[in-house]
């Protein structure tokens, strides 16, 4: 199974023309008035910081959204509101003692290590795009690695919102990162995001990034799906089952053939051409040179032009995304980013193809479809191939709409 993204928007949203405003004011546990904080509806453009007295005013179509505020050293809050419902806040920030101990303890070494680190996470959190090479996160020093060499695993923290420069879609992102993992399988990141324009005018080049970025993103499935224009907008839908390799050894036989190996004691000639195994020593030996060559499953097509009806559930008028086994989203109206074919196809493929291939599969069943574009369970699903690639640096706040078709 190829490298997937799993990322957390947690904002709602229905979009109507009239817009509301929303007041409120931030203060510690103890009534004092936080200056500074950062107030936002989550993954959008709009957002402020509090003034001297710790209030603010957002204006927002109406809507179900998250709001979030941030401040340095207190815990983040988030909570969903609806604007027409809720018209003043009033809210307190708890201190985050086990974010100060760490801040004041972890001393973070710029070394090589680090820098390698750094170089890894960039790859995947930003992706491996033409998009992400136009992203500079600004703070880079406020970041603390972690790679444990026995689970292969490198975790970040950040001790402040990372700011990212995104000189190709023209935003500059405060991103409140709260959680990023990387081992051999997947990449896992959360956090908060808050969008705002380089420029009070956009320019072209920014309206046409966005416009690509947005082309054949899962934001532009989901609309898609949920206004019933998958084939008009250029999308075809696919099934397949995933199932294990038998032709593979299991992983007992590979790590029993490991350990065997370990055993021996002296040097052992992996090179060595085996056609009909003798020893023990050569039986592990051809069960490792299966491992390597053999996929761990095998992907069976069973349907293709997937129709609506079986791939959408609603529960109460409200949708969910709802289908069996896996989905090929085969996107036509856009070719493949050049980078791709530099990833895991590299030896498969010198060109890119005219369309761009993503697979999704639901871990819990079904999951709910917001309007705005995105699964609200973030835990709900997996993603590979061409959207796993795309990851942070094509993605869009959730208030995006493309201007033209």
């Amino acid at each position: 199974m190829k490298k997937g993204l799993l990322i957390i928007f947690i904002l709602l949203g229905t979009n109507i023309f009239a817009q509301q405003i929303i007041k409120g004011k931030i203060t510690s546990t103890q009534n004092a008035p936080l200056e500074g904080a950062s107030v936002y509806f989550n993954n959008t453009t709009i957002g402020t910081l509090t003034d001297s007295n710790g209030e603010f005013e957002l204006r927002i179509n109406k809507g179900t959204y998250t709001i979030v505020v941030s401040y340095l050293g207190y815990k983040t809050y988030q909570k969903q509101i609806n604007t027409e419902e809720t018209k003043t806040l009033s809210i307190q920030l708890s201190e985050d003692n086990e974010m100060l101990n760490e801040v004041e303890i972890v001393k973070t070494i710029y070394d090589d290590d680090w820098k390698y680190n750094l170089i890894r996470f960039k790859k995947a959190f930003l992706g491996r795009s033409k998009l992400a090479d136009e992203c500079k996160i600004l703070n880079e020093k406020d970041l603390h690695f972690d790679y444990d060499r026995k689970t292969n695993t490198l975790t970040a923290i950040s001790r402040k919102p990372l700011r990212i420069k995104h000189s190709g879609l023209g935003y500059l992102i405060t991103y409140d990162l709260v959680d990023f993992t990387l081992d051999s399988h997947q990449v896992y990141f959360s956090g908060y995001a808050q969008y705002k324009n380089l420029r009070k005018s956009v320019r072209k080049k920014w309206k046409e990034n966005r416009l690509t970025a947005y082309n054949g993103s899962q934001m532009h499935f989901l609309r898609s799906l949920l206004t019933k224009q998958l084939k008009e907008d250029g999308f075809v839908i696919n099934q397949f089952r995933r199932v294990r390799n038998e032709e593979r050894p299991t992983e007992e036989d590979i790590q029993f053939a490991r350990e065997l190996i370990q055993l021996q004691g002296k040097k052992v000639n992996f090179t060595k051409s085996i056609t009909e195994p003798k020893t023990k020593l050569d039986n592990a030996l051809v069960t490792l040179k299966k491992a390597r060559e053999l996929p761990k499953f095998r992907d069976y097509l069973y349907k293709r032009n997937v129709p609506y009806e079986e791939m959408i559930s609603f529960e109460n008028n409200v949708p969910f995304l709802d289908f069996k086994d896996y989905l090929i989203i085969v996107y036509t109206k856009e070719r493949e980013d050049e980078n791709f074919i530099k990833g895991v196809f590299r030896k498969s493929r010198s060109q890119p193809l005219k369309v761009q291939t993503s697979h999704l599969v639901l871990l819990k069943g079904k999951s709910q479809i917001d309007p705005t574009g995105i699964l609200l369970d973030p835990s709900s699903f997996y993603q590979e191939e061409y959207w796993g690639f795309e990851a942070f640096a094509t993605m869009l706040p959730l208030d995006y709409q493309p201007t033209t078709k």
